[in-house]
């Protein structure tokens, strides 16, 4: 869970960025700021992760508030200003929304957050093979248990995420398959065709160049041929 901070001096930026956190599920809002004097106090006592932060505030700007900072939390700027932009990167800023910002941006931006928190962890933590991960479906995050996914289906932009004997029903993200490939990141899965993933462990039976999960067929591609039988079966498919 990453923990933050949200600091903006108009109450009705604040009340929409609370709404924001609310909707993603890694995301938990320990308090609400007016200024970064509020915010200066609430760093000295709690453990924030992530500060959402708006530039332009009376006594005290965001930009000197973060260079003011010996330890710096991840930061997301939300400003009504473009032209702080590249200034916002120069300090190292994960992102930079202009408000207003719709919630599909916001996410996006949360995302990027959540990866840089995670990769920031595993530099100092023993690596640990987690069996979800999350998905951006129907303006929300869909938490994917992988040990359930029976297989994935690529439709152009998009793919299909389908669960062991139709248990829930399916998920439908905007995403490639590189992309789906690593959040996946085990050798339980396999591309057997350009427009399919399986689940190794759901096979059922193959057939010529039918494999089956269940009563589902999925066909098995030519140039995918060798590399599934030597995967499944390398002792016998020499």
């Amino acid at each position: 869970m990453i923990r933050c901070l949200a600091i903006d001096d108009e109450t009705l930026a604040l009340d929409l960025l609370e709404d924001n956190i609310s909707k993603v599920p890694f995301l938990h809002l320990v308090k609400r700021c007016k200024n970064a004097y509020e915010a200066i106090e609430i760093l000295q006592t709690e453990k924030i992760d992530l500060l959402f932060l708006d530039i332009e505030m009376p006594g005290i700007t965001g930009l000197q508030f973060l260079n003011s900072l010996q330890t710096k939390p991840m930061v997301i700027f939300i400003t009504a200003y473009k032209q702080y932009a590249l200034e916002g990167y120069t300090l190292d800023v994960l992102d930079y929304l202009v408000k207003p910002v719709p919630f599909e941006r916001f996410l996006k931006a949360a995302n990027k957050a959540l990866e840089y928190y995670n990769f920031k962890n595993n530099e100092t933590k023993p690596q640990v093979q987690n069996d979800y991960f999350f998905v951006n479906s129907e303006y929300q995050l869909v938490k994917i248990m992988s040990s359930e996914i029976a297989y994935i289906e690529g439709q152009k932009d998009y793919v299909q995420i389908h669960f062991i004997n139709n248990s829930k029903p399916s998920v439908l993200t905007r995403m490639n398959f590189k992309e789906i490939e690593e959040k996946l990141n085990s050798p339980n899965f396999i591309r057997i065709h350009k427009s399919y993933i399986v689940a190794i462990d759901k096979i059922t039976s193959v057939r010529a160049s039918i494999i089956y999960i269940g009563e589902q067929r999925i066909p098995l591609g030519d140039n995918y041929r060798d590399e599934f039988f030597n995967t499944i079966n390398p002792d016998t498919h020499k």
